[in-house]
């Protein structure tokens, strides 16, 4: 399982890509649906989750590639 991806703004204007962990951003945006679009398709090659936040930093969406149990508990 690779690292968690977040979609977060980026603190110069745009929007970022960056794994768990990571110092750098993996990609930089102008906007939030291109970013999500990178960190999807990482996320589900490495099956990993993918965390989406808001302008305000807080996660707004969650995306779980690889980690979802089957059948589903419930």
């Amino acid at each position: 399982m690779g690292k968690n991806q977040h979609v977060t703004p980026h603190p110069n204007g745009g929007w970022q890509v960056k794994g768990e962990g990571n110092n750098r951003a993996t990609a930089r945006t102008d906007t939030q649906a291109d970013a999500v679009k990178i960190a999807r398709t990482i996320s589900r090659n490495q099956e990993s989750e993918l965390f989406i936040h808001g302008k305000n930093g807080q996660i707004r969406e969650r995306d779980s590639h690889g980690n979802d149990p089957y059948p589903p508990q419930g």
